[in-house]
């Protein structure tokens, strides 16, 4: 394959709009995965409050998707959006995360030492860590999506055609 031709500009990479797209599912995926191998691998549950059921986790989990998509979208808009932005994103997911798994389960129990003790099992058992590398990949990968500047490849044969 020869170089690429330059009357023709590179590829801005993806649009913004798909690399959201792409790192959102993938973040989801990530954090889905992480979190039940961690549960698997110490034979715990995230959550391990008798009578509580699945609301604290799932609205955690929502409201993370959900300020991933938001910040992740402000960072990739750019056309050269910065590397920098990831931490930022993965750090931000990571509180709304914890911080709305503290609210659904204050509100569930109506206690606040229960409410707090989650938060701090979360942080203690690594469901957070796992939510902030998780984001972290994720939203690295759709800033790289969008910086990529590659073109589909193309044969020898195929140039000739474009004189």
């Amino acid at each position: 394959m020869s170089s690429p031709d330059p009357r023709r500009p590179p590829s801005a990479g993806v649009s913004a709009l798909l690399a959201l797209a792409l790192a959102t599912i993938g973040f989801f995926a990530l954090a889905v995965f992480g979190l039940g191998a961690l549960s698997f691998a110490t034979d715990v549950d995230i959550i391990a409050v008798t009578d509580l059921g699945q609301g604290p986790g799932i609205i955690g989990m929502a409201a993370a998707v959900g300020v991933f998509a938001l910040s992740l979208w402000f960072a990739v808009r750019p056309a050269r959006p910065s590397f920098f932005s990831v931490p930022t994103v993965a750090i931000l997911t990571g509180l709304v995360h914890l911080a709305a798994v503290w609210i659904a389960v204050l509100l569930g129990t109506g206690d606040l030492i229960v409410s707090t003790a989650v938060a701090g099992d979360l942080v203690r058992g690594g469901a957070s860590a796992v939510l902030v590398l998780s984001a972290a990949v994720a939203s690295w990968s759709g800033v790289a999506l969008r910086r990529t500047r590659a073109q589909h490849p193309r044969w020898p044969w195929e140039e000739h055609g474009d004189e």
